[in-house]
């Protein structure tokens, strides 16, 4: 399995590592052809504004969405939830509508309001798994075909849905592998 990170901003060096420690094949994408050979996606954190612009002008939208619609594993954290969300609160931001959820940009506040805390994700294990919020968005709304995978003082910030899954956090800046795991065993398998 090769797995594709959208190498256009943010933290996608720390997934490739993350990915490859879980042993998987791993490539950056930035250009459509680049999607060609993927079987699965990484969409990290960054600006979601700045990262929906460089979708569009590197042409990777319509290809994204039509690997999506044949059933590629896509993984979003941080901005990539944004971008996979169906609607952004307060917003009329373009993004791919992948997932059937809302969600509020920045809800955790600014950067200094950055933190990290640990949580009960089940499908992980009874470990509590510890998460770097990091400018982060939270789902105010699920649709019934998605899976909350975890919460944050009562705010939804793991999901999946069917064979994507999107976090809030930041798995790729701690040592926990779990989540990546999980992407590549139970979601992309």
């Amino acid at each position: 399995m090769l797995i594709g990170v959208l190498a256009l901003q943010g933290a996608f060096r720390e997934h490739q590592h993350a990915l490859e420690r879980c042993g998987a094949s791993t490539c950056q994408v930035r250009k459509a052809s680049e999607l060609k050979p993927i079987d699965a996606l990484v969409i990290p954190g960054g600006e979601s504004t700045t990262m929906v612009k460089l979708l569009n002008d590197f042409g990777l939208c319509k290809p994204i969405l039509a690997m999506a619609e044949q059933g590629m594993p896509i993984f979003g954290t941080c901005a990539g939830l944004i971008l996979l969300a169906k609607h952004i609160e307060d917003s009329q931001q373009e993004t791919l509508g992948l997932m059937d959820v809302e969600a509020a940009r920045n809800a955790y506040g600014r950067q200094v309001d950055s933190f990290e805390t640990s949580l009960d994700i089940p499908v992980l294990g009874a470990e509590p798994y510890r998460a770097v919020f990091i400018r982060a968005p939270y789902i105010t709304k699920a649709g019934q075909g998605v899976n909350v995978l975890a919460y944050c003082e009562h705010k939804i910030v793991c999901v999946r849905q069917d064979r994507i899954i999107a976090a809030a956090f930041h798995p790729e800046l701690t040592a926990d592998l779990r989540l990546h795991r999980y992407f590549i065993e139970e979601v992309a398998k």
